[in-house]
């Protein structure tokens, strides 16, 4: 088994009364795709907002590697390898796809206020890299003929997939996908699982996946974690998960 690079333990997190989540623990292994699932309200999203540290667990663990999450501010999530996407695009529609997918490699860039308004030898030649690097994150994932189109207007297909472009220019060890099939069409929905398992594969990315589509999930995923209520009620391979009595309950009801 590969090592072990995010380590999920005991969060428990309260709304008022409401009790988001309710101690769940699970990990993720290096090159490994995990599926995050769950019906409505069971803390998926949640969770996944502790975890990039948009939301502060209660009490419980996040660790990355070596690194303990929940002492970085948001702002520092992305320097450590941590790269998402949400449910709703994000994206600037009067930029092009390519300026789009530059600003996903942002917090890499070193140049300071007065070197670029200067325009020094040292930020044409990072600013030339980032556009390469760029460039071929388009070009795998089929975008190169839009590059220079403005994000408004395109496909959803294509925003979601410049969305995924964008998270992957910030290098990340753990790429963390909201719903990325939300929206989809079928067709889309198996391309758009492909081409994770392909980007985890080629790249040698650790993937947190969030979705509905269950087809999608029991496809692409190595490890899949079920949350009800807050609480995680089964962790396995597909397999194992879709056989699981708690898991047909929280999605079919006790009667099935």
């Amino acid at each position: 088994m590969s090592d072990v690079l995010l380590s999920v333990r005991d969060i428990n997190l309260r709304f008022g009364g409401v009790v988001a989540l309710d101690g769940p623990s699970f990990d993720l292994h290096a090159g490994q795709i995990c599926g995050l699932i769950g019906p409505n309200g069971a803390g998926k999203t949640t969770l996944f907002n502790c975890i990039s540290r948009l939301y502060v667990p209660d009490s419980g663990q996040i660790r990355l590697g070596d690194t303990d999450l929940l002492t970085l501010r948001t702002d520092q999530i992305a320097d450590v390898g941590i790269a998402r996407t949400f449910q709703n695009l994000g994206l600037f529609g009067s930029m092009s796809v390519l300026e789009n997918v530059l600003a996903g490699g942002y917090h890499r860039t070193r140049s300071g206020f007065w070197p670029t308004g200067l325009g020094l030898p040292s930020v044409r030649g990072e600013e030339r890299r980032e556009v390469a690097a760029a460039r071929e994150v388009l070009d795998d994932l089929g975008l190169s003929a839009v590059a220079s189109k403005p994000a408004a207007g395109l496909p959803y297909g294509t925003l979601k997939r410049v969305e995924l472009a964008r998270a992957l220019m910030a290098r990340p060890r753990l790429l963390m996908l909201d719903e990325p099939a939300n929206g989809l069409i079928h067709e889309e929905v198996l391309e758009l699982a492909d081409t994770i398992r392909r980007m985890a594969d080629t790249r040698g990315l650790s993937v947190l996946l969030v979705e509905h589509h269950m087809a999608m999930v029991m496809k692409v995923s190595d490890q899949v974690v079920v949350l009800n209520l807050g609480r995680k009620i089964a962790d396995g391979t597909p397999d194992e998960v879709r056989a699981h009595p708690e898991v047909i309950e929280a999605y079919l009801g006790g009667a099935a």
